[in-house]
């Protein structure tokens, strides 16, 4: 199928499925959840307690090394948590939710940082209290005892984790490419191999024979097997089974381009509308990098279709991809979906390419949706003519909001009393954004002064 082929395709009138019921709430898997954890987190610390009588109140060296082993203890279980929320296992995120995940994730990090150098500041200066020396030199000889092998492996996991952590610094981490902050997220793994090898080879805890010792190694059994799965044999399976290639690539206006994506046995890929891939293009040019695209279209048995906005080298790149050239996937993944809502009806709110997840909700939202679509001008308009023919068929209500940023229509669109006019029913309504994060964050105050509950406002999570 050629460009225009897959094009008209697109246009033709589709297969309506039945719109998703609201899916069973959320709240009571993340509450149990949280309730797994800190029990995992107190079983990790009660060992210490059983077999430390005085606690922390020996005094002097023995009280500073008691701080450093529980920091010790508490960074290497929330540090395989957090591995484990990454890991890409298909039932935590339904568990959870996309955006609850990245958000524990960058905390947990953060958290994680402080107790490992918590942990290091702690047994240096109890050690160096007992030696009666300095810390400076306590870590000289912490690097060179052979009994303390394991020590310059502890010392370089801190140091990647402070590295990593300063990386993530919003200010530093927007100017790494996309690849390059990828790339360097991956030492994350080394500072897990580094952390186990010093936890089990000299830690008081599970360098012997015991409770600790079994079940840490249990746990990290667990969260290997889920990494495994979820980033490698999960990923392979689908692939195989489903051999994706690429159909066709269509310009759909400035700077915006669609890519339709073939394969076998589309109808068995359980995928929705609103969810996202990790797509990696098998040519010479993209083979080494995968991104994160959502889909524009409800799936169907033909093809798949992402819609990129040309911003950088990698989005430039994939204009040139040539029919045929293989196609490596991962996910699906995101919780941007119509069963998330627990109201009957629906606001979607896009701005710029964000309108390609809203296009495909649509196609699953009930009757009488309400699509407020931003941009800067007309001509920035994609998917038009598919939104006034599904709203047509959809009974549903497209509001188009051009203009610039502080232009009097976009202003007042997007106030709780523009809101309020455009949807009157707007508080017993879900409500999708798709967006720049200026957009998401001027909406979601709007609608928050607008008596909408949090709990019914998504958000793609791309957009943290």
């Amino acid at each position: 199928m050629d460009a225009q082929g897959a094009l008209d395709e697109a246009r033709i009138p589709w297969r309506f499925r039945r719109p998703y019921r609201p899916r069973r709430s959320v709240d009571g898997w993340r509450a149990a959840t949280i309730a797994v954890f800190w029990a995992g987190l107190a079983a990790t610390l009660a060992p210490w307690w059983w077999n430390t009588p005085d606690g922390f109140l020996a005094g002097g060296a023995a009280s500073l090394t008691a701080v450093g082993r529980i920091t010790g203890l508490v960074a290497g279980y929330v540090l395989l948590v957090q591995v484990l929320l990454m890991s890409r296992v298909g039932w935590l995120e339904r568990w959870l939710g996309a955006r609850d995940l990245l958000h524990w994730h960058r905390d947990l990090g953060m958290f994680v940082v402080a107790t490992v150098v918590a942990h290091a500041g702690f047994i240096v200066a109890g050690y160096a209290w007992f030696e009666h020396t300095s810390p400076a030199n306590e870590v000289a000889r912490l690097l060179t005892v052979d009994k303390y092998a394991y020590m310059t492996g502890a010392f370089v996991a801190t140091g990647l984790l402070v590295a990593l952590a300063v990386l993530a610094v919003p200010r530093i981490k927007r100017r790494l490419r996309y690849e390059v902050w990828h790339l360097l997220h991956l030492s994350a793994y080394a500072v897990l191999v580094l952390a186990v090898g010093h936890q089990f080879a000299v830690g008081q805890e599970m360098s012997v024979a015991g409770f600790s010792r079994y079940s840490s190694l249990l746990l990290w059994i667990f969260v290997v097997a889920a990494v495994v799965w979820g980033r490698i044999a999960a990923p392979l399976r689908l692939n195989l089974r489903h051999r994706f290639r690429v159909r066709a690539v269509v310009d759909e206006g400035p700077d915006m381009i669609s890519i339709y994506i073939g394969g076998d046995r589309l109808r068995g890929l359980e995928v929705r509308a609103g969810q996202f891939f990790r797509w990696r293009f098998l040519d010479a040019e993209n083979w080494w990098q995968a991104h994160p695209f959502s889909m524009s279209a409800a799936p169907n048995n033909d093809w798949l279709r992402l819609t990129v906005k040309v911003v950088g080298d990698h989005t430039a790149g994939l204009r040139r991809l040539k029919p045929g050239t293989r196609v490596y996937i991962e996910g699906p993944s995101g919780d941007f979906t119509a069963d998330r809502r627990r109201q009957a009806r629906a606001l979607l709110v896009a701005g710029g390419s964000g309108i390609g997840p809203v296009r495909a909700l649509l196609e699953e939202l009930p009757p009488r949706t309400v699509v407020l679509y931003r941009a800067r001008s007309a001509d920035e308009l994609v998917f038009r003519q598919e939104l006034e023919q599904l709203a047509e068929a959809r009974d549903a209500r497209i509001w188009y909001v051009t203009g610039g940023r502080n232009d009097p229509g976009p202003k007042r669109a997007f106030s709780p009393a523009g809101l309020l006019e455009l949807v009157p029913d707007l508080v017993r309504r879900d409500v999708y954004l798709c967006g720049s994060a200026a957009l998401v964050d001027a909406s979601v105050i709007a609608l928050r002064r607008a008596g909408v509950p949090p709990r019914q406002i998504h958000l793609d999570p791309f957009e943290f």
